[in-house]
């Protein structure tokens, strides 16, 4: 009887008291106890039948109660986080879209979406609990197989990746075989991703590399610089400062294959909650679809989450996602928006294992899947 007795008179961690007066309970209580000693076995008799009641209405309770529901799948019963990848703006707007268009609340999903940035990993979000969804990307998906994490891609909503290269005009760099042997300013995330499929295609080395820290003041003083970039951010950006249109190669025009702006999810979801999974992908598909008609939804967002963003910019990349085919290219022309293929993702895995990134061995089939989408592709 004491495991019933000491926690209710000796815890002063009840949130309703205070300190003092616990402290003051606790006294009283041990000094009644001192001086009722004698009555104690009459207590302990009168505690036991007490409990032995509390325990058959208990069991009354749950004989009346029946069989417990069934535990409803992850959407239903709490808000769903997906993090982009980046700060709110064009590129992402699809994803906003759908939230500002009711699109994942027509689907009885209650979804709340977070901004991006360069220190967030993605796979570790995850699985950690921190999202339940996440902008990934083809490499990002094919390192957690590697890694052992389990995260699946279950849409591509880029059918192109928009890493490009960035040269002046005028400066003899009019395509990607001119920049052979010249100095390019790269991330240390190009080592990899698009910097050994430029090594095996074009025969780029490492001693053209420099580094790069996402800033292009060092490319606008040098006439001769080269520069990576984000195809619908930079070039606009260099534009308005030059006053002329720089070179711009899309890597995806000459055979950079991965996915980009693709959604993330843990496979627990994919296993356990596949209704959860599906729904949200067919909204996230409608948010691209009505994005690509009328982006200014999404624009109004963008500019609450991300006040920096400006106008100009937003339809500088709205306009190139549009022009490049970003979203309904390749597959997408016939299997939709968000569209995968299988035939995509070997051709992929074996462009890795071309560039000495990835074994042979590693299951390609694990970090993909194409369940969710409207139209499956062999």
């Amino acid at each position: 009887m004491q495991s019933f007795l000491i926690p209710e008179v000796f815890s002063c961690h009840q949130k309703w008291l205070g300190r003092v007066n616990c402290i003051q309970k606790k006294r009283g209580i041990i000094g009644m106890l001192q001086e009722q000693r004698g009555a104690m076995k009459m207590k302990l008799v009168v505690t036991a039948a007490s409990t032995a009641v509390l325990v058959l209405l208990a069991g009354v309770f749950f004989a009346l109660r029946g069989k417990e529901p069934a535990k409803p799948e992850l959407g239903d019963q709490k808000t769903l986080i997906f993090t982009m990848n980046w700060y709110a703006q064009a590129e992402l707007g699809g994803f906003i879209q759908a939230v500002e268009e009711g699109f994942y609340k027509n689907e009885g999903l209650n979804v709340e979406i977070r901004q991006g940035n360069a220190q967030l990993n993605g796979p570790t979000l995850l699985v950690s609990g921190g999202t339940d969804f996440f902008v990934g990307s083809g490499f990002e998906a094919v390192k957690s197989v590697e890694q052992g994490i389990p995260v699946v891609a279950v849409a591509a909503l880029f059918q192109k990746d928009p890493q490009v290269l960035i040269a002046h005009p005028n400066a003899g760099h009019d395509k990607l075989e001119d920049l052979k042997g010249k100095p390019i300013m790269v991330s240390a995330s190009a080592n990899t991703s698009y910097w050994p499929f430029l090594a095996g295609k074009f025969g780029y080395t490492d001693s053209q590399k420099r580094p790069y820290a996402f800033n292009i003041a060092p490319f606008l003083a040098d006439p001769q610089a080269i520069q990576q970039g984000y195809g619908t951010s930079e070039p606009y950006t260099i534009e308005k400062t030059l006053g002329k249109k720089p070179n711009v190669f899309y890597l995806a025009d000459h055979g950079y294959l991965p996915y980009a702006n693709t959604i993330e999810t843990t496979r627990e979801n994919v296993e356990k909650r596949p209704e959860m999974v599906r729904k949200f992908v067919a909204a996230t598909i409608k948010g691209w679809e009505s994005y690509l008609k009328n982006p200014q939804p999404a624009f109004a967002a963008i500019r609450k989450m991300n006040p920096e963003m400006s106008v100009e910019l937003m339809n500088f990349g709205f306009q190139q996602i549009k022009d490049m085919g970003l979203v309904d290219s390749g597959d997408a022309k016939t299997l939709g928006v968000g569209a995968m293929t299988h035939a995509r993702w070997k051709a992929f895995h074996q462009s890795l294992i071309d560039g000495k990134l990835f074994s042979e061995n590693l299951d390609i089939g694990k970090a993909y899947t194409l369940d969710f989408l409207p139209s499956k592709a062999m």
